[in-house]
């Protein structure tokens, strides 16, 4: 492939020459079309801001023939940056292939290009290739755990400046679901009209007749000591009608998991699955909610779920205040559980 002399070879102070500078080759890796448009939208976005003048080039791999890459990367006899995007390179022919490979061992300085690869074995010499170039990799694989839903919820909202606790990230994946655009759109709205704070009765109020804050929101903030947010979770799911009932009978169940889990003992949560008879993303929630406590607290804290049975099934004059007594007593026995 035909280029300037000395094109793609950038010179050090020293003379020396490096090739695969980083950011000027970026390898999109993964199937997840979300993840992986935004990384590719995140590269033409910075070399946009570096200059506004940055032509931006799409192809996809396998529509496209040497002929056409070549002339998306010569010389310009106007200059100027341009950002090539390479869509689905797994699809890249065997011409095609050859013809990146060897642009990849010297790239032009002013040219950005992309790769956007689904991962697997096809094409993976072309991925190989560009990695060891020394292009910087971004991961963009499916979420295929509800643990990593989670999690991307909680990052996604600290990237865009907020917080998110567990328990309101579990809402929100409850209120939205699975799809991850839906997801991180729900995620920049929230933080955009909240100032940040994105909590459980925050999700409640947006996504009230989509899903509720239910008794395993008050739940899961009580068994990991966040007695702030469970009163606001359990206030929230009493103004909203949920029953009393189910919420301490999610207390109870709380509990209990954490109980078996912590006596199950140090474990994977895959390997322990099966003999505790739940699912891994419930055994490794457990699993952190048992941090911090001791067989005494737990003991401790079972008395107290039962009580609050007593009181909420057996008619209590305030039912709520029940549940907020039994809610503060759990946090008590969990903190007991510290010293």
């Amino acid at each position: 492939m035909a280029r300037l002399p000395g094109a793609g070879r950038r010179t050090c102070e020293d003379g020396e020459v490096t090739r695969g500078t980083p950011g000027v080759l970026h390898l999109v890796v993964g199937d997840e079309e979300f993840l992986a448009e935004r990384a590719v939208n995140e590269v033409i976005a910075a070399a946009r801001a570096a200059d506004p003048e940055t032509v931006v080039i799409e192809h996809r791999a396998a529509d496209t023939t040497p002929a056409e890459f070549e002339n998306a990367v010569s010389p310009s006899l106007f200059g100027g940056r341009r950002v090539v995007v390479i869509q689905a390179a797994q699809d890249a022919k065997k011409d095609l292939t050859a013809a990146l490979q060897s642009y990849v061992g010297a790239p032009d300085p002013e040219i950005t290009l992309v790769f956007s690869h689904a991962g697997g074995a096809k094409g993976k010499a072309l991925a190989d290739a560009v990695r060891a170039a020394g292009a910087d990799v971004t991961t963009a694989a499916k979420l295929t755990k509800h643990r990593e839903r989670v999690d991307f919820i909680r990052a996604e909202v600290r990237r865009l400046g907020g917080t998110c606790p567990e328990a309101a990230a579990e809402a929100l994946l409850s209120a939205v679901g699975n799809d991850l655009r839906d997801v991180a759109a729900a995620c920049a709205q929230l933080v955009a009209d909240t100032g940040g704070r994105v909590d459980s009765a925050t999700i409640a109020r947006y996504y009230r007749g989509r899903a509720e804050v239910s008794g395993f929101t008050v739940a899961d903030a009580t068994m990991v000591g966040d007695v702030g947010g469970a009163l606001e979770a359990l206030r929230w799911a009493l103004y909203i009608g949920v029953d009393p009932v189910p919420i301490a009978d999610a207390l109870a169940d709380g509990i209990r998991i954490v109980a078996r889990v912590a006596g199950a003992g140090r474990g994977n949560a895959y390997q322990l699955a099966g003999s505790l008879g739940m699912p891994p993303w419930k055994v490794e929630r457990a699993q952190r909610q048992a941090r911090g406590w001791t067989a005494d607290g737990l003991v401790s804290a079972m008395r107290v779920a039962a009580d609050c049975n007593a009181a909420v099934k057996g008619g209590a004059d305030d039912r709520g205040y029940a549940l907020e007594r039994a809610v503060m007593a759990v946090a008590a026995a969990r903190a007991g559980s510290d010293r």
